[in-house]
């Protein structure tokens, strides 16, 4: 197993209290493999993905739980400790190149300040390789010495992911890597990941709030709701035999151009108050299905097959 996170929880302080953004979360990712991750704006999906590079902002803190890195704890470490690790072993690439790349710096250095650091070469021999970086997401390496407002919005995400890859990282996390892009644009960078996933062997992390561009480019999707998992499969799984109602509510959302043609349906209320959030189960406040157990314990995960897990007090019992 390349990475383990186990139990994971992560708070915020705030003035009105603490914060549990990322509540008791598990997940796994093999070499190679590439993970989704869904669920509406402050689910804690970003939150989860700073928390593994140990990115946080001074208010957040990881309260518990374990990071494991081919077995290294990534969570107990220093701010010293860590930073041999970004970008060598975990590297995100964020939404909104834009305001990720630093304007006043050519793209060719800024590539070139992590090779620098963690694999130890001299300036040239890092721009050199920053140049090869550049042609392996299809930029020609004669644009090393242009400035970011020189590129497109497409050309910056292509920059960002060969920052992302220039020290061979293990793992890659893309937080929303096609938000404020264009459809077009948005499929060449998903197949620009594809192609770089199973061309290098990295496991990737794809975070989105979008559940339609993780049915082709992730083995298995995990959707959380108010900072916790609440089911987790293979994309049949998600798309095609959701268990947990907010899954079930999430994908009706999307319009099936194969059926009748109507508006899809959104889901009615608002996600919780992570400072004060409800007793049971989060979703049950906007679930039509909830019982009074649901509004008292906390469902568990359950298994349901032999990767499809949903946390609902009304799926079935587990199998054999």
């Amino acid at each position: 197993m390349l990475l383990e996170v186990k139990n994971l929880r992560t708070y915020f302080r705030t003035t009105k209290g603490i914060l549990k953004a990322v509540d008791d979360v598990s997940f796994s990712l093999d070499r190679g493999e590439a993970l989704g991750i869904v669920g509406e704006s402050g689910c804690g999906k970003t939150t989860c993905a700073l928390s593994i590079a140990k990115m946080l902002p001074k208010e957040g803190y990881i309260e518990g739980g374990e990071v494991l890195l081919n077995g290294k704890d990534l969570a107990r470490l220093s701010e010293k400790e860590i930073r041999s690790h970004r970008w060598k072993d975990v590297s995100i690439v964020f939404q909104g190149a834009m305001n990720a790349l630093n304007p006043v710096m050519t793209v060719g250095k800024q590539i070139a300040e992590a090779i620098e650091l963690h694999d130890k070469l001299d300036r040239a021999a890092a721009m050199q390789k920053a140049a090869d970086m550049l042609e392996l997401v299809d930029i020609p390496k004669d644009r090393i010495d242009r400035y970011p407002h020189e590129f497109s919005g497409g050309m910056k995400q292509r920059v960002m992911i060969a920052m992302a890859l220039a020290c061979n990282s293990k793992v890659v996390i893309g937080d929303e890597p096609t938000t404020a892009l264009d459809v077009m644009i948005q499929a060449q960078i998903l197949e620009l990941l594809e192609k770089l996933r199973q061309q290098m062997d990295m496991g990737l992390i794809l975070i989105t709030h979008d559940l339609s561009i993780l049915s082709e480019t992730c083995d298995r999707i995990a959707v959380m709701y108010a900072g916790k998992i609440v089911e987790t499969g293979t994309a049949e799984d998600i798309f095609e035999h959701a268990r947990h109602p907010y899954t079930q509510r999430l994908t009706a959302c999307f319009p099936d151009i194969s059926a009748k043609k109507i508006i899809p349906e959104g889901i009615e209320g608002f996600p919780p108050n992570l400072i004060q959030p409800p007793k049971g189960c989060r979703f049950h406040p906007r679930c039509q299905h909830a019982i009074e157990r649901c509004r008292q314990d906390d469902p568990a995960m359950v298994w349901l097959a032999k990767e499809h897990q949903a946390a609902c007090h009304l799926v079935e019992m587990p199998h054999e």
